[in-house]
């Protein structure tokens, strides 16, 4: 896979270093060539997600394809999709391969996950934490919007996946009981101003709907 390397806060740098055997590592710079191939790939990808979507509209199946993934060496191609019951994809996959004359990965993601692929802006105005920086979702509940007695409209409360935003983890009150400290640690962090996560640009607490 080919990605841009971004400059990150030091405390977001080592909570997002990867494990040694993680697959996320940095190989080597890219060429000219990779660079022409990963253009050819992303048309390629363009194009079966039409084929994919006319395939799914003629099968009348009840999903939402999400994202096309085509391996650089077009060994695999693989196609997220979201739906809200089980889906019997297996003449799909029969079409797909037929079509691509490769094998076919189908793969059922969440809303939040859907939302980390396709990206976009939060009503703080800054780009969405699961796209920029967070690396796992954590559980959210409607309590933590209670403890910081912010209005209870589901229009509020609810991120562009239509789930609970995961920023309402990070004013919980702290280890020591100092709310809007940045915490996102479900209030178990002792350091009595927050985490640090937030201190060093990391994108907690700035939301404006918690101000």
């Amino acid at each position: 896979a080919m990605a841009t390397l971004t400059r990150v806060p030091a405390v977001l740098a080592e909570r997002r270093h990867p494990a040694a055997d993680s697959p996320n590592m940095v190989v080597r710079r890219a060429t000219h060539d990779d660079v022409v191939q990963k253009l050819k790939q992303d048309q390629r990808e363009q194009d079966a997600r039409r084929v994919a979507q006319l395939k799914i509209r003629e099968r009348g199946l009840s999903m939402k394809l999400t994202r096309v993934e085509y391996m650089l060496d077009g060994s695999r191609v693989i196609f997220y999709y979201t739906s809200e019951s089980r889906v019997d994809f297996r003449e799909l996959v029969r079409d797909l391969a037929a079509h691509f004359r490769t094998r076919i990965e189908m793969r059922q993601i969440g809303v939040r996950d859907e939302a980390k692929m396709l990206g976009g802006y939060g009503p703080c105005g800054r780009p969405l934490c699961c796209t920029t920086w967070l690396t796992s979702f954590e559980p959210v509940s409607i309590k933590m919007a209670k403890q910081q007695q912010l209005s209870l409209s589901p229009s509020r409360l609810s991120g562009m996946c239509g789930r609970l935003k995961c920023c309402l983890r990070y004013e919980l009150p702290n280890g020591n009981g100092v709310k809007h400290a940045g915490c996102a640690d479900n209030g178990n962090c002792s350091n009595p101003t927050g985490c640090g996560s937030c201190a060093t640009g990391g994108g907690c607490g700035s939301c404006s709907h918690h101000s």
